[in-house]
């Protein structure tokens, strides 16, 4: 019984630290457009675009790989010669303000009163009150990845999904390029 408690309670606590580290992530879709169409894909930039815009090759590479992987497990297949859907992605980080309001109580708490009736000590307990919001504020660096799929034959975007997280440099890490696009692609189907 005990071991069965031990299990079950490990595996709560990994369900609820992976589930809190992933980020949400947001679709738009084209509802005209049936996804099962498109089987094929290619990335969008050239090399020579590549070199133009400066991009992060280590970084790039880890985000092409991660939507690779996420669009090869839906049943697609890269096909650069003369795919159905073209992909682009972008990545942004930019500073922002966050702001907390939390509410503030004030502390509990009892005194003593003597009762000459019974002659006996009584207690009187006063509980916490709400006395109001205590407001903050702080500068956070948020980084926003956005995966579009684009038809080939009309270059119109009939799928697009981005996730913004706070991050701790100016590029993505493994880990946070991996959940980002993981949770993106979990909307893929739907």
């Amino acid at each position: 019984m005990k071991n069965l408690f031990i299990k079950l309670f490990s595996l709560f606590a990994v369900s609820v630290i992976l589930f809190s580290c992933s980020s949400k992530a947001y679709i738009q879709r084209d509802d005209t457009v049936n996804l099962s169409q498109y089987k094929t894909f290619a990335w969008s930039e050239t090399q020579e675009m590549h070199e133009q815009n400066k991009h992060n090759d280590i970084q790039e590479s880890k985000i092409r790989n991660a939507v690779n992987q996420s669009l090869i497990n839906a049943g697609w297949r890269e096909d650069p010669a003369n795919p159905d859907a073209v992909l682009a992605y972008d990545v942004l980080v930019e500073r922002n303000i966050r702001r907390t309001s939390d509410p503030v109580y004030t502390p509990s708490y009892s005194r003593m009163y003597y009762n000459p009736y019974t002659r006996r000590l009584g207690t009187l307990y006063y509980p916490s009150r709400f006395a109001g919001y205590n407001n903050s504020q702080y500068q956070v660096t948020e980084g926003t990845l956005t995966v579009s799929l684009i038809d080939a034959k009309t270059d119109k975007t009939f799928w697009q999904g981005w996730t913004t997280k706070e991050v701790n440099t100016k590029l993505l890490s493994d880990q946070e390029i991996e959940s980002s696009v993981k949770s993106i692609f979990k909307k893929f189907s739907k």
